[in-house]
């Protein structure tokens, strides 16, 4: 007898990272490549998680460090490292503090983002993924931009 898998199992690509001792992951298809931290230019009158600027390649790229935006509490980073990110019709620098591999997910397991007090979390935070001993949450980097976020990248840009 032989068994026929289910083609209901949608696998999807994602790029896991950490920021401090968090994991993360966010869609593949949104990574257009990974770089060592560049020398960056600072932007005057930019809130704190804007790094700066940099030069790839003839694109002006605005960078925002994650940890900071995400309020996450520090930890010195050994492979700081920054993904050049599809972002609506730009490209996005974000810091992270070390970049992992590419997994294959099934959507199926992938649980809801926890709930919160406040539902911020939910914002940017499109689900929750038990990998091995430690959990990865799935980032929407757009929802985690603010309106102010997104005006300074469209200067920048």
């Amino acid at each position: 007898m032989k068994l026929v898998e289910s083609t209901t199992n949608k696998i999807e690509k994602y790029l896991s990272f950490n920021v401090a001792q968090d994991y993360f992951a966010i869609p593949l298809l949104s990574v257009k490549e990974v770089i060592p931290l560049p020398e960056l230019t600072t932007v005057p009158q930019t809130p704190s998680h804007f790094l700066g600027i940099i030069n790839l390649r003839g694109h002006i790229i605005s960078v925002l460090d994650l940890k900071a935006k995400l309020n996450i509490k520090s930890s010195k980073s050994e492979e700081p490292t920054v993904m050049i990110l599809n972002f609506e019709k730009n490209l996005i620098g974000v810091l992270v503090d070390s970049v992992n591999s590419v997994i294959s997910l099934d959507a199926e397991k992938i649980l809801s983002p926890p709930t919160t007090s406040t539902n911020s979390t939910n914002e940017f935070v499109t689900g929750v993924y038990q990998a091995e001993d430690q959990l990865v949450l799935i980032l929407n980097i757009a929802k985690a931009l603010s309106i102010e976020d997104l005006m300074i990248l469209q200067k920048t840009a």
